[in-house]
């Protein structure tokens, strides 16, 4: 139907694997939390358009040209890990910031602070395209519901399956991440630790796909 084969697994596959959390999610609610639910919207936006990438790619094959090439996998694979790097490190100097400020009155009550330069679309965006593990992981989930009678509308019937279940996964994070602000305004030491945790779990993520292989 659809050209998809088995779609109850599909989607029972799908579900979980949106659920895990990773580093597109994380810096959605990051952006929501400390900006709000347009911003974080924003956000959601590179990561809808960088999965779109991501399958494109996949559908034409380019997915397995990574996988069989060692050094351009190394190469993805190392620039993945040294922008999550980047990210983390200014996370955590923003959360330092806030920490040295915590006590100060007329810094709590001021917004949440904004990383110079930030772009939430243009940084959710590469995240997503530099992560070779998620090329691989569509080509690897996809090509197996994929109906060889249809293929065409096969990828794109599970393409937009994915982007819908990402689109309400998002949503639900950017509306409570925007709630979460709130508190971080009224609680520097609060908004500071969540900012530590956040660079923390970023460089985590780049330590792992530093060892990540094809």
């Amino acid at each position: 139907m659809f050209g998809v084969i088995d779609l109850p697994t599909y989607l029972a596959g799908l579900v979980l694997i949106v659920l895990l959390p990773g580093p597109n999610s994380l810096y959605v609610l990051s952006v929501a939390a400390r900006r709000g639910v347009r911003a974080g919207y924003t956000a959601a936006a590179g990561v809808w358009c960088g999965d779109a990438v991501l399958m494109t790619l996949s559908a034409a094959g380019v997915a397995s040209l990574l996988q069989a090439n060692a050094v351009l996998f190394g190469i993805v694979k190392y620039a993945g890990a040294g922008y999550l790097t980047w990210l983390a490190v200014g996370m955590l100097r923003a959360a330092w910031g806030m920490w040295r400020t915590r006590r100060d009155k007329d810094a709590a009550e001021a917004p949440a602070a904004v990383a110079p330069g930030e772009r939430p679309f243009r940084r959710a965006l590469v995240v997503s395209l530099l992560n070779p593990k998620a090329i691989l992981f569509f080509i690897a989930f996809f090509v197996q519901f994929v109906s060889e009678s249809n293929p065409v509308l096969g990828f794109v019937t599970l393409g937009v399956l994915a982007q819908v279940t990402s689109v309400l996964y998002l949503s639900a994070l950017i509306f409570g991440g925007s709630r979460l602000a709130a508190a971080f305004r009224r609680r520097r030491a609060l908004s500071a630790g969540a900012t530590s945790a956040a660079g923390a779990l970023f460089l985590g993520f780049a330590v792992k796909l530093s060892l990540a292989s094809a």
